[in-house]
């Protein structure tokens, strides 16, 4: 099944945006605390394709040890997964680009991995700011990158990007896993 992966640091609202995709509260523990995905978790969606809600990262009270296996598996399902066709890659876009936001992004584009620039907390911040941010870490990658990857504005508590996020999911899925067309009803004749 063709997988769509969320990836980004701790507390960046990857939970509460696979809740929103799928219109579920529950399907992702959305913690207080960050850090607190620790296994890649798949969710079937439709019978059709799958979500994976990746371990965060940047996130300083796990211990080194536990950070760098789950970066190891991270990085290997990435680089290494045949049935990948996209990464959502989440960041908060109340942040100028931070450190390990712009190392993952640019370990992406040279595993040539693709993914969606998704700024998460858009109800948090002016649109100003987000403009700003999002032109920041266009500039990073332009570093990288010929080519600027799809850039989606989302709100989880705002209900913001659901249509955007799913639109571009069935966009990229192969045509065997698509939804089927939706037949039209059969046309009556009207007797006068």
């Amino acid at each position: 099944m063709p997988e769509f992966a969320f990836a980004g640091r701790s507390n960046v609202g990857k939970s509460s945006l696979l809740n929103l995709l799928v219109g579920k509260r529950d399907l992702a523990r959305v913690s207080p605390t960050p850090g607190h995905t620790k296994h890649l978790n798949f969710f079937t969606v439709n019978g059709r394709w799958r979500l994976v809600d990746l371990p965060g990262y940047g996130y300083a009270r796990v211990e080194r040890a536990e950070r760098g296996r789950f970066s190891s598996s991270v990085m290997q399902y990435l680089a290494d997964r045949p049935n990948l066709e996209c990464v959502f890659a989440l960041v908060d876009s109340s942040l100028p680009p931070q450190d390990n936001d712009l190392e993952f992004l640019e370990w992406l584009v040279e595993h040539e991995v693709p993914f969606v620039l998704v700024f998460t907390k858009a109800d948090k911040v002016s649109p100003e700011a987000i403009q700003t941010n999002i032109e920041a870490f266009k500039t990073h990658i332009a570093q990288w990158s010929e080519t600027s990857p799809e850039i989606v504005v989302c709100s989880s508590a705002a209900m913001q990007g659901r249509t955007t996020l799913l639109n571009l999911i069935e966009s990229v899925l192969p045509p065997e896993h698509k939804k089927p067309a939706a037949k039209k009803p059969p046309l009556r004749k009207t007797p006068w």
